[in-house]
């Protein structure tokens, strides 16, 4: 449904994978890739999301690189340059927000596992993100900047996650709490870290993945 695309960031040229909607036009997600890059699983996300009404843009973090090994996608996280990585951020915004099969004033953003780690930073530093949604976030050398968060955000967990751990979640939770900030978080018991992922047999959980995908696109819908 989508194809590969070109865009700018403070001047330097990235990558990432559109999808439109067959109306035309559709409010504007950000997807963000898991630690294994931009793969099928997030063009099939980013698809799905056309399929659903919106256009959605999933940049590619690792310019090219891409791995079904978790060592390698270990490295591959640990290697990411943050100033890099917001570079791409706010030129994937603006190019979806600009791009003319994009109805909504602000974009929305999604990411999993790194991704929802970055997703959170994405809308820490860009004012036209309207709202986030991080699924089992974790990067422990991305740290947003909560004071700056001005969208409302949906926070899907597992219950067991050596990732992204439920007192990780918890102290999160507080911390949101306690700067006022609008946000929801939903932990789903039994299930494992990176439950949304259909090509992870071994962790995904259908129920749980069509729960969120449903919650989600329901808030974007109201929130752009």
């Amino acid at each position: 449904m989508g194809s590969m695309i070109e865009f700018s960031g403070n001047g330097k040229p990235f990558q990432g994978y559109l999808a439109t909607p067959e109306s035309g036009s559709g409010p504007g997600v950000i997807v963000i890739q898991e630690w294994w890059g931009l793969v099928g699983h997030i063009k099939d996300v980013a698809d799905r999301f056309a399929a659903a009404g919106f256009t959605a843009l999933a940049p590619d973090f690792y310019h090219g690189k891409a791995t079904d090994e978790p060592d390698e996608a270990g490295s591959l996280m640990m290697a990411l340059n943050i100033e890099d990585a917001e570079r791409v951020i706010q030129g994937a915004v603006a190019e979806l927000l600009n791009h003319e099969s994009c109805s909504s004033e602000k974009a929305g953003v999604v990411g999993f596992c790194m991704g929802g780690q970055l997703s959170m930073f994405a809308a820490c530093v860009n004012d036209s993100i309207g709202g986030c949604v991080n699924l089992y976030g974790i990067h422990p050398n991305v740290q947003p900047d909560f004071a700056r968060l001005n969208s409302p955000m949906l926070g899907f967990f597992a219950e067991h996650d050596e990732y992204a751990s439920p007192e990780a979640v918890a102290a999160l939770d507080q911390t949101l709490t306690d700067l006022g900030k609008e946000h929801s978080f939903t932990t789903y018991k039994g299930r494992q870290h990176a439950f949304f992922n259909s090509d992870r047999p071994e962790v995904y959980d259908h129920e749980a993945a069509e729960m969120c995908w449903e919650w989600m696109t329901e808030f974007f819908k109201e929130n752009l």
